[in-house]
């Protein structure tokens, strides 16, 4: 990670509202040991990205519905959280302050991470007492080194990431540490990451480690619903589902069997990181599928869109994109 200039900071106490908040150096922040974010996991975060275009504008993309997620992650974890208006407010004060760390069209863009923090110190059980609002950001560029490099995915049989009813559906700070044994023995045997399958039974695709999945059968791309709360409701899978829909093709969401997977023309991965990228490979109890992933693949032409509304290059009939400067 790059350390830019500021960060924004925002608090409350428990029973009121977020109200005013403001930019301050970058740097580390106090917590106190008993705090319910290190105790109890009372934490969200959110992540998106800046763009600056051909002509050196900077957008957004989407920031309302990140605030729309963090939202709902909150009223689960019974946490404050900024209004929509608040959240966008705070993001594009973030990148304008960071501005020269957004990099040049084409070269990458400026990683935003707003997280929201149990700050007040609560050794029983129970919601803090303060909370804390915080945005910093981050110049990336491809998630993976070699630019766009297909995926190669081992399904994982032991472990679950998540089950119904739980939090599997927001982004709450503990979801993520509980994949890395699995993570780090599929990358360990020379796969990008790992694919979980659904709690109740064991054979239905629900999303990989921090991205959702699609898979292509002619023109019809499946995706698993997300009605049953263990599946992340990216925004990125929203948006190619939308712009999928808008280029002609079939979009289902549905409880997607890992057979069905196995059987598919192709399979992508999205996500803020990801963006839209091929899955190469996937394995399955020592069984190796590789997928089409060249050419004229619909992957490629679903990411062609988004990057091209993200950067400008496409004109963004969606009204997706939120000017900063």
């Amino acid at each position: 990670m790059t350390e830019t200039d500021f960060m924004y900071v925002m608090k409350c106490s428990i029973g009121e509202n977020f109200d005013e908040g403001s930019i301050i150096p970058y740097g580390n922040i106090q917590l106190s040991p008993c705090s319910t974010l290190v105790n109890y996991g009372q934490g969200l975060f959110e992540g998106l990205k800046a763009y600056r275009k051909e002509d050196g504008k900077i957008q957004l993309f989407r920031p309302d519905q990140n605030a729309l997620r963090m939202k709902a992650g909150a009223e689960r974890l019974c946490m404050p959280s900024p209004s929509i208006g608040k959240f966008v407010d705070a993001v594009k004060q973030t990148v304008l302050a960071n501005k020269r760390w957004v990099p040049p069209m084409g070269k990458g863009s400026l990683y935003v991470r707003p997280l929201l923090m149990g700050m007040g110190a609560a050794l029983g059980l129970g919601p803090s007492p303060e909370y804390m609002f915080l945005v910093f950001a981050s110049p990336v560029g491809d998630y993976y080194n070699k630019g766009r490099k297909p995926m190669n995915l081992l399904v994982e049989d032991k472990h679950r990431r998540a089950s119904p009813g739980g939090t599997g559906g927001i982004k709450t700070v503990a979801n993520y540490s509980p994949v890395l044994s699995a993570q780090a023995r599929a990358k360990a045997q020379g796969f990008s990451d790992v694919l979980f399958l659904d709690a109740a039974m064991g054979k239905y695709v629900e999303e990989v480690s921090a991205c959702n999945i699609f898979a292509v059968k002619g023109d019809v791309i499946s995706t698993p619903q997300i009605t049953c709360g263990t599946i992340l409701p990216g925004i990125t899978r929203k948006s190619i589902i939308e712009i999928a829909l808008a280029l002609g093709y079939k979009v289902e969401e549905r409880l997607v069997p890992v057979e069905e997977l196995l059987d598919a023309d192709e399979v992508f991965c999205t996500g803020t990181a990801v963006v839209v990228t091929p899955v190469g490979s996937v394995t399955h109890q020592g069984k190796r599928v590789e997928y089409k992933e060249q050419g004229e693949t619909v992957c490629h032409k679903l990411y062609e869109t988004l990057t091209g509304i993200q950067t400008g290059r496409i004109e963004d009939k969606m009204g997706w994109m939120v000017d900063v400067i």
